[in-house]
């Protein structure tokens, strides 16, 4: 009884919230896996908790849209790819990246050797699987640039709309297929598949890369001093678990498997995720390279004949978060 008295007597000196973690809730962009590690590690290690949050971790699917769950306040925060993210805001829904933990993309295409393919302009005449719903963008916005034609014929390339998934490329109803470097080129290894028939086309070495799995929060919420104070505790304690899962992989895999519900993860493909995905994140400080902010404004403005934004936003970044983070 002593005891009690005297934490409620302490709360009442400090107030109630003064002993209380503040929330904050997360939406993931897709299922829960290593491509998310650094904020699991982040709620596992307790350092959300050593900075006063609450965290809970919301893990997305093909059924979900992170702008939705945000503009319908069922998260304070979501992870998305900036093209999403870009058309979300030229649509109305203010979303402004406060984070980039990811510094590199992981995408690229994944094609059979044996089609003859060796360079880009072997593309032509061939069929290529592309996601679409916004990711299919720097695939457009590339093939412009190159001068090859998304119309098929054989001087053109035939797209074929992609689901998540490795089928066409296994089925070979596809010459070349989309692909993250730590999620579905290893689905095709894991298929059977030998690297050497393979060849790849990253798009960050092509110089068509687009902004991944940054931070966003409504640009109302950031007028808030509180909202921003937790925002600024969040990243720094997200940062902290990056650092760890990088330096930690197969730790950080057994974390995944710990929270996936799922049970659809194997811990040996979500060290080797860790392993690819800590070679994006590699030297990030959650800092925006605004650099590599204008270059993927400027690939989505040249996306084809439809691209996915009309115009160069204004305001959909802040180094405010950050800036404070760090110091």
């Amino acid at each position: 009884m002593k005891t009690t008295f005297t934490t409620a007597a302490l709360a009442a000196l400090l107030g109630t919230t003064a002993l209380a973690d503040d929330d904050v809730t997360l939406q993931l962009q897709w299922v829960t896996q290593a491509q998310f590690a650094g904020y699991y590690v982040a709620l596992d290690q307790g350092f959300y908790e050593a900075e006063g949050l609450n965290v809970t971790i919301l893990p997305g699917g093909p059924d979900i849209a992170p702008p939705q769950v945000l503009a319908g306040g069922g998260a304070d925060i979501m992870l998305n790819w900036m093209p999403s993210a870009l058309a979300a805001r030229e649509k109305g829904l203010p979303v402004v990246n406060i984070a980039q933990p990811f510094t590199s993309s992981g995408l690229m295409l994944t094609c059979w050797k044996d089609t003859g393919i060796e360079t880009v302009e072997d593309f032509r005449g061939k069929t290529i699987g592309v996601w679409f719903f916004g990711n299919e963008y720097p695939f457009l916005s590339w093939m412009s640039q190159v001068g090859i034609g998304t119309e098929g014929g054989e001087d053109g390339v035939t797209v074929l709309k992609q689901g998540f998934n490795v089928d066409p490329l296994l089925n070979r109803e596809a010459d070349c297929i989309s692909t993250m470097t730590y999620n579905e080129y290893g689905q095709v290894l894991d298929a059977g598949v030998n690297p050497d028939e393979l060849i790849t086309f990253k798009y960050e070495d092509q110089g068509v890369a687009t902004l991944e799995d940054g931070i966003y929060a409504l640009e109302e919420n950031l007028d808030d001093p509180e909202f921003v104070d937790k925002m600024v505790r969040f990243v720094r304690a997200s940062m902290a678990g990056w650092r760890y899962a990088e330096e930690n992989v197969d730790e950080a895999a057994a974390i995944i498997i710990e929270y996936d519900e799922t049970g659809a993860q194997s811990e040996a493909a979500q060290a080797r995720m860790m392993g690819e995905i800590a070679k994006l994140t590699a030297g990030s400080t959650g800092a925006l390279d605004v650099a590599a902010y204008e270059r993927t404004v400027a690939t989505l403005l040249a996306g084809g004949s439809d691209p996915v934004i009309s115009a160069a936003p204004e305001g959909a970044y802040t180094s405010a978060i950050t800036d404070a983070a760090l110091n």
